[in-house]
């Protein structure tokens, strides 16, 4: 079973979901963790790749999309909208609204939720399904406007 985290922002902005996952794809990224981001759409993907070059000045965070077909070679980072690959025993951070795959096979998942309706109702439900499956839960309320958040 992961190490299992919930990360509830305040506010219910996508983009600011997507900053902070930026700040928890950097940490893990500096050590030395692979990791893959699961997105539900195309659009979404594309936005946390850009914020990736952007969200921090002279960040660098070497990622790859993944779309269609899983890439043949493991990139540090990689992005996607359908579930990791079987092989996958990273970090999961999940910014979709669905379950990955095999989730349970994942050294550590990070969901973070925004105050969106949409965003709790589905929380709730992967909640639900960890609490079942007798995972330990750790959650961590976030204010971004904290200086000393992650």
């Amino acid at each position: 079973m992961p190490e299992l985290s919930f990360y509830i922002l305040q506010s219910e902005s996508f983009q600011e979901r997507c900053f902070f996952a930026c700040k928890l794809i950097e940490k893990a990224y500096q050590s030395g963790q692979y990791c893959y981001v699961l997105m539900d759409s195309l659009p979404e993907v594309q936005m946390l790749d850009e914020r990736l070059w952007t969200f921090r000045p002279g960040s660098f965070i070497p990622h790859d999309t993944a779309t269609q077909t899983l890439p043949t070679n493991r990139s540090q980072v990689l992005i996607g909208t359908q579930s990791p690959p079987m092989h996958w025993r990273g970090v999961v951070v999940n910014l979709s609204s669905h379950l990955p795959a095999h989730w349970e096979d994942f050294t550590r998942l990070l969901e973070i939720l925004d105050n969106s309706e949409a965003t709790k109702i589905a929380g709730r439900q992967h909640y639900s399904t960890y609490k079942q499956a007798g995972v330990t839960i750790t959650t961590h309320k976030i204010n971004l406007t904290s200086p000393t958040n992650v």
